[in-house]
């Protein structure tokens, strides 16, 4: 009997859609357990798992883990199925290249400041603040700049497989195109809108991208 698999995670965080894309990638069945980080409180089961209250988590039969790039690698070698990682040392090192830029530098204004200034803000009553989407838009060009390089050498985001790359990258850019002005200079970066084009119609994308938060 195989294993199950868990998710714990919150359904509108990019790092939850990463990990299932991931997983789909792979056709690996698996339930998911809807863990909130902004609650008041994070269940105390939840900080045995994950000392420090953050998503996703993944439990794979008795082994559990968290960190997402540490989840993604598991997955990739644990399961099955066509490889997420490019054979290659160039490529395999500009795979690890995408998501280390996307994690420190893109993750914060592309979606914290922009998307949920935003996206989220209104949705629960709450004004966004200009001052914070403005400067995210600014930090967001130099990350936007380096990915279309990357892009357009075409060893990784290159419309050909599916890497770790573009799981880790989509759910951003997914939050960030839905602010009008983060989907102008988005589509300023030839290359990274051409991989867009085809990693948004892909099926892993499309089945786990999430619904939007009912307006409060």
């Amino acid at each position: 009997m195989t294993d199950p698999v868990i998710v714990h995670g919150y359904r509108f965080s990019v790092y939850n859609q990463i990990v299932r894309m991931a997983l789909q990638q792979k056709n690996v069945t698996y339930s998911s357990v809807e863990i909130d980080p902004f609650a008041d409180t994070v269940p105390e089961s939840y900080l045995e798992m994950h000392p420090f209250g953050r998503v996703p988590s993944l439990v794979h039969g008795d082994f559990q883990i968290y960190e997402t790039a540490a989840i993604t690698r598991y997955i990739d070698q644990a399961f099955d199925g066509m490889s997420l990682v490019p054979a290659g040392a160039k490529q395999a090192a500009r795979m690890m290249q995408v998501i280390s830029i996307i994690d420190n530098y893109g993750y914060w204004p592309m979606v914290r400041q922009v998307a949920s200034q935003r996206v989220f803000a209104p949705l629960y009553g709450q004004a966004s603040d200009e001052a914070e989407v403005a400067k995210g838009l600014q930090e967001s060009r130099v990350v936007l700049t380096t990915l279309n390089k990357i892009a357009r050498e075409g060893l990784v985001l290159n419309c050909q497989q599916v890497t770790l790359a573009d799981c880790h990258l989509a759910p951003m850019v997914g939050y960030f195109v839905q602010v009008s002005e983060g989907e102008k200079e988005f589509e300023e970066h030839q290359a990274l809108n051409r991989w867009w084009s085809w990693i948004s119609c892909q099926q892993s994308f499309q089945t786990t991208r999430p619904p939007l938060p009912s307006q409060h």
